[in-house]
């Protein structure tokens, strides 16, 4: 473990012990699934021997409209440079909206915030080449103030990794077990798998991909219910039976064979992969339901999780953490407790804090790590030639009085 680096966050969202308060960040999180941004304010605060207490101060989430999730998934698939010059700019003032918001959740001043770490949203991602991800971090630095450090992957990526997942720094430094393997699932637009050793060691951590979270579930219902964004509750998978053998199918793809480091994206589950896969669904059952294929998408992401698992951990996992938009859905959440026994399935939030929150705390600490010189990325897990702090900085610039 490089030295320095924190390792452990606790549940609780306890003061450092004694002294003054460390200053805050704002992780800033619009993922895959394009239901909207997610801003956390935390605190990272030093425990011990190398050991952090991760304080979160306030989690808010900003929808998007329908109209911008049209927007974002237009360039998702292609348009025109001015609209992309357009919804760079205009993504930064959504981002700067919500850390608005969250600043007067949290009720902090804007002094005690030390930096905001931006995710921003991708527009596609090339594993093992190149990455592009928007949202102007001169808009956000410009409205707020604060420094905001952004464009996390890129380096990772001239390093020769992957770029992706990030997320494994903050399982490792701030989730992990101090007695057990655990492994933590997030289920957003993609899947993607964090392996946890006892005490977060990074030298043993693997994480990678599984495939798709709720892409391809939001994907199908937006295109077979028009106006119904998701399936709430899972009434429509509820509804549904599997088409086994579409599942089956979309398994051989080349990409669930492949072994860790890996990652994906929209750039393979398409507007054009869903199209199919609804086309598939209707050839094979003829009398197949919008339910019904509903359904086969809720199985393809839980069965893929679980196929990842069988091929590649190897580890003696005990529990499996689940976070994301995916936690939410009971379906396919009682389908991972039965394909993944006899390990553990819980909840994030039952061990930590709401699991929505997860992925932006987790840019926080990338933020942390980038103004303490620190290393981001777990090469272990994305494949690059070693540690390397990530990110770049945009200065924050003094507010009009």
């Amino acid at each position: 473990m490089p030295a320095g680096l924190p390792h452990h966050a606790q549940r609780s969202t306890q003061h450092a012990a004694g002294g003054t308060q460390p200053a805050a960040y704002i992780g800033l999180m619009s993922g895959t699934s394009l239901d909207g941004i997610s801003a956390a304010v935390t605190r990272f605060a030093p425990q011990g021997d190398e050991r952090y207490v991760a304080e979160l101060l306030a989690f808010i989430s900003r929808p998007y409209t329908p109209a911008e999730r049209e927007r974002l998934e237009r360039v998702l698939s292609g348009a025109s440079p001015e609209e992309y010059c357009r919804i760079g700019f205009d993504l930064g003032h959504w981002l700067a909206d919500a850390v608005v918001a969250a600043i007067a959740e949290a009720g902090v001043s804007r002094s005690g915030l030390r930096a905001i770490g931006s995710h921003g949203q991708t527009v596609w991602h090339v594993p093992g080449h190149s990455t592009w991800q928007i949202g102007e971090s001169a808009v956000i630095a410009e409205r707020t103030g604060i420094d905001v450090v952004s464009d996390f992957r890129v380096r990772d990526m001239a390093a020769g990794g992957q770029g992706a997942p990030l997320v494994p720094i903050a399982d490792a430094l701030l989730f992990s077990s101090p007695a057990s393997w655990r492994a933590l699932q997030n289920i957003g637009g993609i899947g993607n798998v964090t392996v946890v050793p006892p005490g977060g060691s990074l030298t043993s951590l693997r994480a990678f991909d599984t495939g798709p979270g709720v892409a391809i579930i939001d994907g199908v219902v937006r295109r077979l219910f028009p106006g119904i964004p998701y399936d709430a509750d899972g009434q429509l998978a509820r509804r549904g039976r599997t088409i086994a053998p579409v599942v089956q199918a979309a398994l051989e793809h080349p990409y669930f064979a492949a072994e860790p480091p890996k990652s994906t994206g929209r750039e393979l589950f398409t507007a054009q992969y869903i199209d199919r896969f609804i086309s598939q669904c209707r050839e094979i059952s003829h009398s197949a339901t919008k339910e019904d294929i509903v359904a086969t998408a809720v199985e393809l992401t839980a069965v893929s999780i679980a196929d990842a698992y069988r091929r590649f951990i190897v580890e003696p996992v005990s529990e499996v953490l689940i976070s994301g938009g995916g936690a939410r859905h009971p379906v396919l959440v009682e389908r991972l407790h039965v394909l993944l026994a006899p390990m553990r399935v819980r909840a994030f939030a039952d061990e930590f804090f709401d699991g929505e929150a997860k992925e932006a705390v987790a840019f926080a600490l990338l933020a942390h790590l980038h103004v303490s010189s620190r290393p981001g990325n777990v090469p272990g897990a994305t494949g690059a030639r070693g540690f390397r702090v990530l990110g770049k900085l945009t200065p924050g610039a003094p507010l009009a009085r």
